[in-house]
């Protein structure tokens, strides 16, 4: 009888919670953000996949041009403009731009960082094949953990301390059988030198991110969509505007060389002059970064 008593009050509650778990009006799905969603992550595997491939066929085929290939990463930024003006015109806004000082001057230098961080990997993937590059360049993953430790107190995880030792562990066998994957006519010490940069350009861009969450947890606005544009916008004004002197500096700002021409022209006999393909080939990358 005891245990009868003692079970009966257990279903009553167990029933009461029931009910209310039933009765508690779910939130509905947004399809518009999760579109949204998508479509971003879609754009990240295109530009991540299809860019470093685009930059190598650059340097393979004739491409020497660091400063080129770096101004090239972020030169796309005025497609952000689309976005901002589509946002702009749909709102009630009166200022096309919300950022606040502090934003903007934040953003600018993370610009700069973001311009020194495509310099490195340019470096790095003009001597180093796109499989090695990109496995060097995801331990930024994990130099990401190590900074958002420091920088926004973000704790560790199991998952990410597992990232942190696999990547630098895939790095370390890498640096240990250079040989195996040297690209032929390609010397040991531009090989160590690519690897050197793709690494120091991993570990520039685990910097940038955590910078990133910090200016927005310090900014004390309301991180919108559009502001996130604008604030991506600034970013690469600023790293292609970097780039830009350095390619003035490098005089980088005549035509390419003309074994590339020759390559794109031979390549691509759907455009009628040299000048116009090459041109193509070279707008497909600051597309797709």
């Amino acid at each position: 009888m005891e245990i009868e008593q003692h079970s009966q009050p257990e279903l009553q509650s167990t029933a009461t919670t029931s009910a209310a778990a039933a009765t508690e009006p779910t939130k509905p799905v947004n399809v518009k953000r999760l579109l949204l969603l998508l479509l971003n992550v879609i754009l990240l595997i295109i530009g991540g996949s299809g860019s470093p491939l685009l930059l190598r066929v650059y340097f393979l085929h004739g491409g020497n041009r660091k400063w080129f290939a770096s101004f090239l990463q972020t030169a796309g930024f005025p497609f952000l403009l689309l976005p901002l003006l589509f946002s702009f015109l749909r709102s009630p806004r009166r200022h096309f731009f919300l950022m606040s000082p502090f934003l903007l001057l934040s953003s600018t230098f993370i610009g700069l960082l973001t311009g020194i961080d495509n310099l490195f990997y340019s470096y790095g993937i003009s001597y180093l094949p796109v499989s090695t590059s990109s496995l060097l360049i995801s331990t930024q993953l994990g130099f990401t953990a190590v900074f958002a430790y420091f920088i926004v107190k973000q704790k560790f995880t199991a998952s990410s301390i597992n990232a942190v030792v696999l990547l630098t562990f895939g790095a370390v066998v890498l640096g240990v059988h250079a040989n195996g994957d040297r690209p032929e006519g390609e010397s040991q010490a531009k090989y160590y030198i690519g690897f050197i940069m793709t690494i120091a350009a991993a570990v520039l861009y685990g910097l940038v991110l955590p910078l990133v969450e910090l200016m927005y947890a310090k900014s004390k606005m309301k991180i919108s969509y559009s502001l996130v544009m604008e604030i991506q916008v600034v970013i690469g004004l600023t790293a292609t505007a970097f780039c830009a002197v350095g390619m003035a500096i490098n005089k980088d700002f005549q035509f390419p060389d003309q074994r590339l021409i020759d390559y794109v022209h031979t390549e691509s006999s759907l455009w009628p002059s040299q000048e116009r393909a090459t041109f193509m080939v070279l707008a497909k990358p600051s597309t797709t970064w």
